[in-house]
């Protein structure tokens, strides 16, 4: 039996080219899942939980400001230059790309801008300490060195070269790594840490860009650049999903992904150490599974365009499976052994950790087996959806916020979170269902094999 499903595993060429490039990115993760996770323990082992938590909310909030102004351009070029590619449109894909990588400059110089005027708040209101404005201008730098990092990472994605995009990721990591491990010998300090983040953001960013500029030309030609932007006939729909895959990007960055940041704000900066602590574990767990969102989005928005309905769930059916038994061996895990590594780390400090960490997981869960949720919804040109149902939970999970987590502390932020998770991402995975099946009566499926 399970000869059988692996022989059929093997033949699908779509989940087979998902793997393939799902395997650079996972040979690179593996490795930089270990760096990381080992920059994390040593930055908490160094600072301790008020620091840690101080680390998390400078690095958070550049990251935010920057995602505030960002348009998501990487998946406009999936989109858009990637259906254009599988047209055999050169000039069109390459318009899409300068058009791309332009906004994305701009938006990032806006975006620096904005962060040295707000970080004197930031520091006063968010960190409750007004001494770290300079590092938070310092890291803000990050978003300088990735001024056009998601259209050349988009680049990369859509000219099939995931191994270039490894081998940065692990570069980024080994350079976080090795600074951060000096720093942890030498016993320097959060500024000295932070500044180790900020080199591998820039190594990341930096080489991105310069690669995508030596494989563009492979593809779409020696004179891509010179391509008019006149040849996108579909203007309107290119900035219509610029502007809500954007308003998506702020929804999640304020419903999900400052958790470090509202921590801060309600409670201390040690709750913020801890409940960064209990991410960082979740990020451990989404690290393997990480690559199949970039690896499998151009190939799902191929078998849209191309009416392949059959292929298409094989595809999602296939790559469910991997997530789910990855997850589930996580929890198992964490049950069985996460308290007492906990305890044992330095003398038990993190402990507070654990029950949220718990909770988290049945969030982060549903969110990593159903990865493909919102990339399919993409794929068949509805990027309205997923904002609306974002909008909605993580309005109701923002308002029950402001009345529970002072009173019930980092638990009850990981329950809202875990919430939004399961109730979001629920939503989304079952109307992408039925757009595959409404399609699949619409449109005869191109496969060309076997049910």
């Amino acid at each position: 039996m399970l000869k059988k499903i692996w022989q059929d595993w093997k033949q699908d060429r779509l989940f087979g080219m998902v793997i393939r490039n799902s395997g650079y990115l996972f040979s690179s993760n593996s490795i930089s899942m270990v760096l990381s996770s080992l920059v994390g323990l040593v930055a908490a082992l160094v600072l301790g939980p008020s620091d840690y938590g101080t680390l998390g909310m400078i690095t958070l909030f550049a990251s935010s400001v920057n995602r505030l102004l960002s348009f998501r351009m990487g998946e406009l070029v999936v989109k858009y230059a990637g259906q254009a590619l599988a047209l055999n449109e050169k000039s069109r894909a390459s318009a899409v790309i300068k058009f791309a990588g332009i906004s994305e400059g701009i938006t990032s110089l806006l975006a620096y801008g904005i962060l040295v005027g707000f970080s004197s708040w930031a520091a006063r209101f968010i960190i409750k300490d007004a001494s770290v404005v300079p590092l938070i201008l310092v890291y803000g730098l990050m978003i300088l060195g990735n001024l056009m990092a998601e259209t050349g990472t988009a680049v990369l994605q859509i000219t099939n070269h995931y191994r270039s995009q490894a081998v940065l990721n692990l570069l980024q990591n080994l350079t976080t790594a090795i600074w951060v491990g000096v720093a942890f010998l030498t016993k320097s300090s959060l500024g000295s840490i932070l500044f180790g983040y900020l080199l591998g953001k820039m190594v990341f960013g930096i080489g991105t860009v310069l690669l995508a500029l030596v494989h563009a030309p492979k593809i779409l030609g020696k004179d891509w650049l010179k391509a008019s932007m006149r040849q996108v006939k579909d203007w309107r729909d290119l900035i219509k999903f610029a502007i809500t895959t954007n308003l998506s990007g702020t929804i999640n960055m304020v419903i999900r992904d400052s958790e470090v940041l509202w921590v801060g704000f309600f409670l201390t900066k040690a709750d913020a150490g801890y409940y960064k602590f209990a991410l960082a574990i979740m990020n451990i767990i989404l690290m393997p599974i990480s690559p199949f969102i970039n690896t499998t989005f151009p190939q799902i928005s191929s078998s849209v365009i191309r009416h392949e309905w059959k292929r298409l769930k094989l595809l999602l059916n296939r790559t469910t499976i991997i997530a789910a038994v990855w997850t589930t061996a996580c929890a198992v895990g964490l049950l069985l052994a996460g308290k007492p590594l906990l305890g044992w780390l330095k003398d038990g400090v993190y402990l507070p950790s654990y029950a949220a960490i718990l909770i988290l997981l049945m969030g982060f869960g549903t969110a990593n087996v159903f990865f493909w949720n919102r990339p399919l919804l993409l794929s068949f040109g509805l990027p309205v959806y997923p904002l609306v149902v974002s909008a909605i939970t993580g309005a109701l999970k923002t308002g029950l916020m402001f009345i529970l987590v002072k009173p019930f502390g980092i638990l009850a932020q990981a329950g809202l979170l875990a919430g939004y998770f399961v109730i979001s991402v629920g939503l989304i995975v079952a109307r992408g269902l039925r757009e595959i099946l409404k399609s699949e009566k619409i449109y005869p499926d191109a496969t060309g094999m076997e049910a």
